[in-house]
């Protein structure tokens, strides 16, 4: 199921969305008790290094796997996201994103664990980190995505105030893992800064209006201190795109809608990678 009619035209998609994963949460957490996920996360393998992954020469390209979104509908039909995964391991991403969120992007913890023993049954010799990418709020969620096997986690700077935020972030390090702090605008920008990200993503959509400004990236860019892994997000479809995301210095960018909307998403992941290298 998708946002409504009401949101869409009031500018408060996200507002929607979270509304829905607060009044949710409680009913998963009383299924599986925080000190269920706590242990899980006891004997879970280590995690990839998805900062590392990430640095580099050229742009690194990380993958998304994603079956539907609020703003397309429906997407892929016959989705699996392993195989798409393996597709775009194979064409040589440095990381794989999968949508974990059930209502509004039809995806799963299932994708997750899924894709995280493919890219674990690879035999390349190349370690590929996998991101969870949801809507996190709360520190279960947090582990949650450590006990299906993630290795880094998004954080939306849009959702959580900055105590919550600096706590999920600890968290997330504690655990082993990276974030993806992602923000819209210079005050978000200004609010996780001091809490210091390893990794900062700059989304190019509105996500109250799904609304994309694809030059986003490049005035933000500019404010973010060098020793920060820099990801562009949303907008990003061809290889002049990511070509002028080489220019203004961005390490990484995420790409989901371009690669699981084309007919051939390894070749389209391909030459992603192969404009990220020039």
């Amino acid at each position: 199921m998708s946002v409504s009619k009401q949101a869409k035209e009031r500018g408060e998609i996200l507002d929607e969305i979270m509304r829905y994963h607060r009044a949710q949460l409680p009913k998963v957490m009383r299924d599986v008790p925080l000190s269920d996920l706590r242990a899980l996360c006891m004997i879970a393998p280590e995690p990839v290094d998805f900062v590392a992954a990430l640095r580099g020469n050229g742009v690194a390209l990380i993958a998304e796997c994603k079956k539907a979104s609020p703003s397309r509908g429906l997407m892929v039909h016959d989705y699996d996201a392993a195989r798409l995964a393996t597709l775009y391991a194979r064409a040589g991403a440095r990381a794989i994103s999968v949508l974990t969120d059930a209502r509004h992007f039809q995806g799963s913890l299932e994708d997750l664990r899924d894709v995280r023993e493919a890219m674990d049954a690879r035999a390349s010799g190349r370690e590929v980190p996998v991101l969870r990418k949801d809507f996190i709020f709360h520190e279960y969620q947090i582990y949650e995505a450590r006990a299906a096997g993630a290795d880094a986690v998004l954080l939306i700077a849009a959702v959580l105030g900055a105590a919550d935020f600096a706590s999920l972030l600890r968290l997330t390090h504690e655990l082993g893992m990276n974030a993806l702090v992602e923000v819209h605008t210079r005050e978000e920008l200004e609010k996780v800064l001091p809490l210091g990200p390893q990794v900062v993503g700059v989304n190019n959509r509105n996500l109250q209006t799904f609304d994309v400004d694809f030059e986003n990236t490049a005035r933000l860019r500019r404010l973010i201190p060098e020793e920060i892994v820099v990801i562009a997000e949303s907008g990003i479809k061809t290889a002049e795109d990511v070509q002028r995301m080489a220019e203004i210095g961005v390490h990484a960018i995420l790409v989901g809608e371009s690669l699981v909307r084309s007919k051939d998403p390894f070749a389209a992941a391909k030459e992603l990678v192969r404009a990220g290298r020039n």
